[in-house]
């Protein structure tokens, strides 16, 4: 472990209800991803991967199902899953354009480092399945923020290959299985500028009865 985070306490250890940190507030308010292409190496190594991952399975989790898993890319590992990709596109998409194709040739190796976050509900446990999907979504939020925190950059993707039959068999995913997406991390090659946010008053109501 490269200690980047304070290791989890005992089980039953008394936990601070609260933690007030400004810094934690400003790199909630000023989060920013960068652009699919807008990544470079470094990324993070193994072990200090492994604790981002670690970290980001702190989140919401009603009744400790931990519905979801990862699936981690580096090396020679993209560049071969980059190929396999290319193949089922053709299959599936006999009409796919040279430049998609080309598109797809260059996915994983677009950043040092990928994570493919599957959700992996169980469909006959008495938690809806909506709520362990929830979970896997604040899983991928947790880790863009906590790879943020130690210094990384990162975005999180879907395309295709998030919603394709081939790729679910290529990755080895269970029925229940589907992809939550990619979150892709390095060193920003840029400086990202700040872009369009809602307007969070319009979307704000409070019930009356």
């Amino acid at each position: 472990m490269t200690a980047l985070f304070p290791p989890a306490p005992p089980l039953g250890t008394p936990m601070l209800p609260v933690r007030p940190s400004p810094e934690a507030r400003q790199l909630i308010a000023l989060r920013r991803s960068v652009s699919k292409r807008g990544l470079m190496a470094p990324g993070p190594d193994a072990s200090t991967l492994d604790e981002l991952l670690t970290v980001a399975t702190r989140v919401p989790d009603h009744r400790r199902l931990a519905p979801w898993r990862f699936l981690v890319f580096e090396g020679d590992a993209r560049e071969a899953f980059n190929q396999r990709a290319v193949e089922i596109q053709k299959r599936e998409t006999p009409d796919a354009s040279e430049t998609m194709l080309a598109d797809t040739a260059g996915y994983f190796t677009r950043a040092p480092v990928v994570v493919a976050v599957i959700s992996s509900p169980d469909p006959t446990h008495k938690t809806p399945v909506w709520e362990q999907e929830l979970s896997c979504g604040a899983l991928c939020q947790n880790l863009l923020l906590a790879a943020n925190a130690s210094g990384w950059a990162g975005c999180w993707l879907t395309e295709w290959i998030a919603f394709s039959p081939g790729i679910d068999d290529l990755l080895g995913l269970t029925e229940n299985e589907r992809i939550a997406g990619y979150i892709y991390l390095g060193t920003a090659r840029d400086t990202p500028q700040e872009r369009m946010r809602p307007d969070a008053d319009a979307k704000i109501d409070r019930w009356q009865a």
